[in-house]
């Protein structure tokens, strides 16, 4: 099944996490959290892969290594599971070093390792140039918008 709005892939997921953490609350390792939505979002008739193999390229397109995301949603969404106290810097650069690897856009952190499920979405643009230039656009109009007021403000 093809999603054609991620954000409601996102809800899915979001809303089977919090059962999952109401039911087995924190204390588990990772995988069991895995395990738990993985075999949940395919009852539920999401295509789900585990621990998929991500390759990573140096500029010449050397194959440097290789790691895993935790779970690919329906072939664009990857999870990332932690259960620790909280999430740091290195959790989130993990998340966006995947969705890098990977060419895929958007991603979810999600940690189970607290009295508090916390779930972020990532998004990583394809083509940044399309930010830059959007923001570049917002500014310049800005900018005019302003220029035109410019008289009445004193």
């Amino acid at each position: 099944m093809e999603w054609k709005n991620v954000n409601a892939l996102c809800d899915v997921v979001g809303n089977t996490s919090l059962d999952i953490h109401q039911y087995h609350r924190s204390g588990h390792l990772e995988k069991i959290y895995e395990n738990a939505l993985a075999h949940r979002l395919r009852k539920l008739g999401l295509e789900v892969k585990q621990q998929v193999p991500l390759v990573v390229y140096d500029e010449d397109g050397t194959e440097l290594s290789e790691y895993f995301a935790d779970l690919l949603i329906e072939g664009q969404l990857i999870i990332e599971f932690k259960a620790c106290k909280s999430v740091a810097d290195q959790h989130v650069a993990q998340i966006l070093g995947y969705l890098r690897s990977s060419g895929i856009e958007h991603g979810l952190l999600i940690n189970f390792g607290s009295s508090k499920l916390f779930i972020k979405k990532y998004i990583l643009n394809k083509n940044p140039n399309t930010v830059r230039a959007g923001v570049k656009n917002l500014i310049l109009s800005l900018r005019a918008s302003c220029a035109s007021l410019w008289p009445f403000i004193r």
